[in-house]
């Protein structure tokens, strides 16, 4: 599959149960509504609730994922802080028919130019796959340095840049330096209309979680720049992230019964998010504008 035919990427929660356990079932449900919209799926987003998974249940999510021979294409979270980690887990990787990969900048480390380079680097040379570098300061504590991304530039591996730091000047960088052939999607659902003049290609959503066809139609009008028709999307994709993502998501995605149950495990707690009325007042604005621009 050509993954630069899909502007839409859906970072997929994982779903758990009320003791804490991976929901396999309902995974299956969720990665079957995506395929129906058409989304790209993102399974094991390297910067959330994927970091609270064990290697063995990240394993088992990959396996589980891949043998359900998805429609679409299938991208993976690599995060981690340790290289002989991160290299043995892409290892685990390349044994699937995966169509890429989404690494982020390490975190907490805050490394410079030059270790953002030999980590990037150590990672896409271990692949035979596209792959996105993932800038997300907010939760790196450092940004992808644009001296990095120059100095990638050309690698036959680097495929895409998501780019989450919420500065348009950041984004418009980004696509002066990392070449033409590198394409920029929006990591910040609300962003991708301010994004879409700058050059961007495309969407990784949040909020396509909770609103899988609704949030295709949004990119499909965002990308033809039609910003007319979207205006609230900003407004209600930015409801999703009235606490920690994904905990405001899975709660929406629990009230939709498209989740049996709202948890996740510490450090996030559903129990940080008490008022839901934003959330249910974004759900049903989004679904009469979708009945309307279909």
């Amino acid at each position: 599959m050509n993954v630069r035919s899909y502007p839409l990427w859906t970072a997929v929660v994982t779903p758990l149960t009320k003791d804490g356990a991976v929901d396999y079932p309902t995974l299956q449900k969720l990665i079957r509504t995506q395929e129906e919209a058409k989304n790209g799926l993102l399974i094991l987003g390297s910067t959330g609730e994927a970091l609270n998974l064990d290697e063995s249940e990240r394993r088992k999510i990959v396996e589980f994922t891949m043998a359900l021979s998805p429609s679409v294409p299938v991208m993976v979270g690599v995060g981690g802080i340790n290289l002989k980690e991160t290299l043995n887990w892409l290892s685990f990787l390349n044994q699937f028919p995966i169509h890429a990969y989404l690494m982020v900048v390490p975190l907490y480390a805050k490394p410079g130019v030059m270790g953002q380079y030999y980590w990037f680097k150590a990672l896409m040379d271990a692949v035979k796959k596209p792959c996105m570098l993932y800038n997300i300061p907010g939760r790196s504590a450092v940004s992808l340095h644009f001296e990095t991304v120059e100095k990638l530039k050309g690698h036959p591996n680097f495929w895409a840049i998501k780019e989450a730091s919420g500065k348009e000047h950041d984004f418009k960088r980004y696509k002066e330096i990392s070449g033409p052939g590198v394409q920029i999607y929006s990591g910040d659902d609300a962003l991708l209309c301010s994004f879409v003049p700058l050059g961007c290609e495309g969407l990784v959503s949040v909020a396509s979680n909770a609103w899988p066809k609704e949030t295709h139609r949004y990119v499909e009008l965002a990308l033809k720049r039609k910003n007319q028709e979207v205006l609230q999307w900003g407004e209600w994709s930015n409801v999703l992230f009235i606490a920690s993502n994904p905990v405001p998501v899975k709660r929406l995605m629990f009230e939709q019964k498209q989740i049996a149950s709202p948890c996740l495990r510490p450090p996030l707690s559903h129990e940080d998010l008490t008022n839901v009325e934003p959330l249910l007042k974004a759900d049903q604005e989004v679904r009469l504008w979708f009945s309307k621009h279909k």
